[in-house]
């Protein structure tokens, strides 16, 4: 019989769950605000239509449309 603490047991009767769709604001863009010269992530929409965020410092308010016509980038400059 193992020593106390050197086992360990892991079961489980429960159904794996699927996929949580309230994590959808996971997909990120980083965006380098030069108004106030400061970096920040800006993350897509519930409905992933575009990518809403804005400036840390100064409030200054970006959209991204998300569209099939787009860009493979994930970082940009705003001026």
């Amino acid at each position: 019989m193992p020593q106390k603490g050197q086992q360990l047991d892991l079961t489980s009767d429960a159904k794996p769950q699927a996929a949580d769709s309230s994590r959808v604001g996971s997909r990120f863009l980083g965006i380098h605000f030069v108004c106030c010269d400061v970096y920040s992530r800006v993350y897509a929409n519930r409905e992933q239509t575009a990518y809403v965020g804005h400036c840390p410092r100064c409030a200054k308010r970006i959209q991204l449309q998300i569209g099939s016509g787009g860009t493979d980038s994930r970082f940009f400059e705003v001026q």
